[in-house]
């Protein structure tokens, strides 16, 4: 385990005004996003529209400090036989990869997942980093029940810990490989829930994450955090203002996260392109934290030039723009600077 190496790497991924694009949907997952497109999901359409994006200098120049990959992606090459990984490189970027095996239905807690994959991560992990990887990602799903109509409240203290649990053993894996590890505890905003309530299992996840971490030994100047933002259910009837969803986010980061994390990306989980940045730059705004605040966005990033594109390569100069854009907005927001004026001038 080189630490000098690890933190240089999660301190790169965290530079003021870039931020991670997450390009590591599954193959069912890219699937649905193509079928959105009327595009139909081959390997070479996956990787002309991965490619597109990589090849938009001055949002992955400017505004992208890495890029996390699927598998297939890792191991592709451009039209032009580039390898997809020296692409992403050549804008000083760092390639990562997705590496847990997704969230499966756990035995004896029916609503809630457990997320599989750290048989043979020893193994994977050497591969990934030969071929170029240099962090890594994983995710667990925690969800929130209706208690008006779920036969048991979720999440469970067994749901959490054994989630919490399989993240530290993964983190520690990593550094073993000299791989830095996103550790992403997603609380899902999809319920009927409060903020409150997204507030206290968020803290509560987070608190048990960094137990964890630390019994399994894992270096946290090494690793990234990539967590939910605390908002309201999507079908909650009341929905706080942007200053609340920052001051609650922020707070639940300062009584949970250690300061010797370089730094925390949140995931958008499925909020509007324009609300994940305005959130993420009214965090920024208040500032006066010791991890630096930016993006791992999906969604976020590409759904705009996604239908841009729409699988017609005659669309590749508009669709590059688009993700320009959203990159662009999305790093003033990493810093506090963007406004509503300039989201408008896009």
């Amino acid at each position: 385990m080189n630490l000098e190496q690890l933190n240089n790497i999660a301190v790169k991924m965290v530079t003021p005004g870039q931020g991670l694009l997450a390009a590591d949907e599954s193959t069912g997952t890219i699937k649905k996003r193509f079928d959105s497109i009327n595009t139909v999901s081959t390997e070479d359409k996956r990787r002309d529209w991965r490619e597109m994006l990589f090849r938009t200098e001055d949002a992955m120049k400017n505004h992208i400090s890495g890029v996390i990959l699927y598998d297939e992606t890792l191991r592709q090459s451009a039209k032009d036989g580039t390898p997809l990984v020296d692409l992403i490189r050549s804008h000083d970027a760092i390639p990562g990869i997705k590496v847990d095996m997704g969230a499966k239905p756990m035995a004896g807690r029916p609503g809630e997942t457990i997320t599989e994959g750290l048989d043979g991560l020893r193994a994977r992990l050497a591969e990934y980093y030969d071929l170029g990887a240099r962090f890594a990602k994983w995710r667990a799903v925690i969800e929130i029940s209706n208690p008006d109509t779920a036969d048991r409240v979720t999440p469970s203290w067994g749901a959490i810990k054994a989630n919490t649990h399989a993240l530290a053993r993964y983190a520690a894996l990593c550094q073993e490989a000299n791989i830095v590890p996103i550790v992403e505890p997603e609380v899902l905003m999809g319920g009927y829930h409060g903020i409150q309530t997204c507030h206290d299992v968020t803290e509560n996840v987070l608190k048990t994450l960094y137990s964890d971490l630390y019994e399994q030994g894992v270096i946290l100047e090494g690793t990234i955090l990539k967590p939910n933002m605390v908002v309201a259910g999507k079908r909650c009837p009341t929905q706080p203002s942007v200053e609340e969803v920052a001051e609650r986010t922020v707070q639940v980061l300062k009584d949970c996260v250690p300061s010797a994390v370089p730094g925390i990306a949140f995931l958008s989980g499925g909020q509007d392109n324009v609300a994940a940045t305005e959130n993420l730059n009214a965090m920024n705004e208040i500032g006066g934290f010791p991890w630096n605040l930016t993006y791992s966005y999906g969604r976020a990033l590409q759904q705009s030039a996604l239908f841009t594109w729409a699988g017609d390569s005659a669309n590749y100069d508009a669709a590059q723009k688009a993700f320009h854009h959203r990159a662009r907005m999305n790093g003033l927001a990493s810093m506090g600077q963007w406004s509503a004026e300039q989201e408008a001038a896009g």
